[in-house]
């Protein structure tokens, strides 16, 4: 597509933050107003539209397609976000270690660690550690106040935490992202650990590298889309 604006801006509007192209205001793909919660969500949205090149594609525009999400679907109907984030709890990458002779055991307590530990201490509960792969679920509780967490959020925060916790396959390190002091760098290094530590002994395969470098990009994207969502104006 060919740019058709000169100016991108962000104006207050009903609502919220909308971002208008010289006088006309973004919609959704669904059409309706794409208007968001938060100035800072708004200057992401803005800065993205005013980075576009003379010529460029939609999916240069990954922020707005976010937005869209929250506003068309997870907006009326949050739950199947939820619902999926509750999964990558209930078999979070973080909580299934080797075993304790293995080399990289210590690497996994090391950097995993802190993050189960941090979002067990903010929500009061424990969650179950085991060895190898075999899946072995979360106690009821722990995931029932996982969900109260959750439900605090609003469409946008959820929708960026749903990105990052497929990105990371763990609701851990997305929920973690959300930290004002979050690294989300050191954040996909803990989520890329056990490959990391393989690539280390055998060798980096540059299509893996470079694969893995535009996964971490979307994943750094989306907690600054959650992040933004819940800013204070």
């Amino acid at each position: 597509m060919k740019r058709f604006w000169k100016e991108a801006t962000l104006r207050a509007v009903d609502g919220g933050w909308q971002v208008w192209l010289d006088e006309r205001a973004v919609k959704t793909r669904g059409g309706a107003p794409q208007v968001v919660p938060t100035r800072a969500l708004g200057e992401l949205l803005r800065a993205e539209w005013a980075a576009a090149g003379e010529e460029f594609a939609p999916e240069d525009l990954p922020l707005r397609d976010l937005a869209d999400r929250a506003i068309d679907t997870a907006r009326a109907a949050p739950e199947p976000i939820i619902t999926r984030l509750l999964g990558f709890a209930d078999g979070d990458t973080l909580c299934y270690r080797a075993e304790p002779d293995e080399a990289i055991a210590h690497r996994q307590a090391e950097v995993w660690e802190p993050i189960v530990g941090r979002i067990e201490a903010d929500l009061g509960i424990q969650l179950t550690r085991t060895h190898g792969i075999l899946h072995r679920p979360q106690a009821e509780q722990s995931l029932a106040a996982i969900r109260s967490r959750l439900e605090t959020e609003n469409a946008f925060a959820l929708v960026g935490l749903d990105i990052a916790a497929s990105l990371a396959a763990s609701l851990c390190i997305a929920l973690a992202g959300l930290d004002e002091d979050a690294d989300p760098q050191a954040l996909w290094g803990a989520a890329n650990l056990e490959q990391d530590w393989q690539a280390e002994r055998w060798g980096f395969d540059e299509e893996a590298l470079s694969r893995r470098n535009e996964r971490e990009a979307e994943f750094t994207k989306a907690l600054a889309f959650a992040r933004a969502a819940r800013a204070e104006d």
